[in-house]
């Protein structure tokens, strides 16, 4: 069959990213299309993902990849002009537009989320568009006025997949909620091999204090974490940063350390020597939590979103409220149960990237078969 692979911009190493390394490893010879791609973006273990594929990107590839966010309308109308009529089988990894793409093949789409901006985090958006004190009102102004066309346009191209996958079930009752359509869940790959050798190491054995981890956006509610750590005063490392970091680190009490920039080893060792990694977020899928498993780290989670997937009573604990008080309780609960580290490292392989091709694959048997 001939292969295309589609996303909306490769520009980092998160998890969209990792879903196109995956499908990218099980057709090597297949072209991805995407619409901005940073050929060098700060690896932290391995080589460089892409630097063996036939990447081809659209004209925003000449603007500079801080412009991404400003960028939706346009992404959407270069997608839709992009023809795929030559390919069999196209395979698009997309939170965003690429889903827009048009062929006469099977079109299988990857969801990571309906479009953010214009479905469930709108009003967030709306709130807190992210482009700065200046531009933030321009922003304001352009999502209402466009947010109605666009919610039409994106889920006219939603209608036109042939078959969807969501990355947790989460995502599939957004999918269904969104956009009328039924979905398979693939978890999304995680780099589980990369932490295994923390969990099992000396420094888990000494575990102190609390961990979270991610980029530092309002919708992260890392906040949430910094707040409940100084209210306990209990030892917090923050991994990361964000246009809220100086707001989080403002909320800080002593009890609580920023580290922005670990090594490759540092990063698994931090998740491997605390006691529980904090996820107050509502995530599609949050394949950093995923990580922390991996290390052997219980994980403390709003009970919502992708995390509902993969915390249990062997791997963590929920709290019931998104506010800083409710993980207080959840915390000073923790600290009142036991778990078995080797057992949570052992539940987080189900994640791994091999797993996520052998599924993938199975599906792709399933639904060629029909077609």
């Amino acid at each position: 069959m001939k292969v295309a692979i589609v996303c909306d911009w490769l520009l980092g190493t998160g998890g969209a990213e990792r879903v196109v390394l995956e499908l990218h490893k099980m057709f090597p010879e297949a072209p991805i299309y995407t619409s901005q791609y940073n050929p060098s973006p700060r690896i932290w273990f391995g080589d460089k993902w892409f630097e063996d594929a036939d990447v081809r990107t659209t004209w925003l590839q000449k603007l500079p990849k801080s412009l991404k966010k400003f960028l939706p309308v346009l992404r959407a109308w270069i997608f839709r002009r992009l023809n795929l009529d030559d390919y069999d089988l196209v395979i698009s990894s997309s939170g965003a537009e690429a889903k827009f793409v048009r062929t006469k093949g099977i079109h299988i789409t990857y969801c990571h989320a309906p479009t953010h901006y214009y479905w469930s985090r709108y009003e967030e958006y709306l709130k807190e568009p992210g482009f700065g004190e200046l531009l933030d009102p321009l922003a304001r102004l352009g999502l209402k006025l466009l947010v109605g066309p666009m919610r039409r346009w994106d889920k006219k191209a939603a209608q036109a997949v042939d078959y969807f996958i969501a990355n947790s079930n989460f995502t599939k009752e957004q999918i269904q909620k969104y956009y009328g359509r039924e979905a398979e869940v693939i978890h999304p790959p995680v780099d589980t091999g990369r932490f295994k050798k923390s969990a099992s190491g000396e420094s888990s054995t000494l575990r102190r204090g609390f961990v979270t981890a991610g980029r530092q956006v309002p919708y992260k509610k890392i906040d949430l974490a910094v707040e409940a750590a100084t209210q306990l005063n209990v030892p917090l490392i923050v991994v990361g940063r964000g246009p809220d970091h100086a707001k989080l680190k403002r909320l800080a009490g002593r009890s609580v350390t920023f580290l922005t920039n670990l090594s490759d080893k540092e990063y698994p060792e931090r998740f491997a020597q605390a006691e529980a990694f904090l996820f107050p977020g509502l995530d599609d899928f949050g394949i950093v939590a995923v990580e922390a498993m991996a290390s052997g780290t219980p994980v403390i989670a709003y009970g919502a979103g992708g995390a509902l997937d993969y915390i249990n009573k062997t791997t963590g604990l929920l709290f019931k409220d998104q506010t800083a008080d409710s993980l207080v309780k959840a915390m000073q609960d923790f600290s009142k149960l036991s778990f078995n580290h080797s057992k949570i490292a052992e539940h987080a392989q189900k994640f791994s990237a091999a797993n996520f091709r052998s599924n993938f694959q199975q599906f792709l048997k399933s639904v060629l078969g029909k077609d």
